[in-house]
């Protein structure tokens, strides 16, 4: 791999990995798809995640097709077992093949595909990919987002309207206690497409509960950034990728002066 900046990746590999990255996940996606309402095996791994033979099958199509082209990347999939050498490597790809595997099992249309290629600890390519609606997010660092093709941006603005905030009820109704009960957005049960939404201001704000994973986050999290987002703790600290644990806490996507808005807040009134 060429290494002309120790601290950005090279141009011609960008470019060559974002191409790949898209031909892939748009394959992946049509796989997926394919499969998608009908009988297929399942089981649970752990205490009660769902997973398919489609998660795996298009697992296997993402890591053959972008393992073989860039071998001397890191591997992180939530259908792969870890490996500690990624840990090692300056780029590795973050997988979810299959995110939002209970909408996908069971009919509905929010699932995605979600891959990212993240340098050291960030995201500098994204794709998420949603075939049954045909959305297809993309992301390159500094180069913004686009949804088909087509520029998107955060909402501008700090008011916040809970019709267009989507995540646990609980915790979002922290954020204006006095109001007593408020109507959210509808669940989105995807994670990766929930953030997602705020890229292209079908959303204010989303947040994500404790307990998500860097598969569930690392795309979607350039993809905000790109859009004129952001997407951090409830600190404010970003969120680092392809670490020895995987697993984080509570996270808030949403525009800029939006998200400083919603940080500030949580700085004055930290969750128990």
């Amino acid at each position: 791999m060429a290494d002309a900046d120790a601290h950005s990746l090279d141009e011609t590999i960008l470019i060559r990995d974002a191409a790949l990255l898209k031909d892939t996940v748009r394959e992946a996606g049509a796989l997926a798809q394919s499969m998608f309402r009908t009988e297929l095996r399942r089981w649970t791994k752990g205490a009660s995640s769902p997973v398919s033979e489609a998660d795996i099958a298009v697992n296997d199509l993402l890591e053959a097709r972008l393992r073989a082209a860039t071998p001397d990347y890191g591997w992180l999939s939530e259908e792969s077992a870890d490996d500690a050498a990624r840990l090692s490597r300056r780029l590795t790809w973050i997988v979810d093949p299959i995110d939002g595997t209970r909408n996908y099992l069971g009919g509905h249309d929010e699932w995605c595909v979600s891959v990212a290629l993240v340098e050291d600890a960030s995201p500098v390519l994204a794709a998420v990919f949603a075939p049954a609606s045909d959305e297809f997010f993309f992301a390159v660092r500094g180069q913004g987002t686009t949804l088909n093709d087509k520029p998107v941006r955060a909402t501008s603005g700090s008011e916040l309207d809970f019709a267009r905030v989507a995540g646990p009820k609980p915790l979002v109704e922290r954020l204006k206690p006095s109001l007593g009960e408020i109507k959210l957005h509808r669940r989105i049960g995807s994670l990766a497409l929930r953030l997602c939404r705020v890229a292209h201001g079908a959303l204010d704000a989303a947040f994500a509960g404790g307990n998500s994973h860097d598969w569930d986050l690392a795309a979607a999290d350039l993809i905000v950034q790109e859009a004129d987002g952001r997407m951090s703790d409830l600190s404010g600290e970003p969120i680092l990728y392809n670490r020895r644990e995987v697993a984080h806490g509570v996270l808030v996507a949403a525009g800029r002066d939006r998200h400083a808005g919603i940080v500030a807040h949580f700085r004055n009134r930290p969750l128990a």
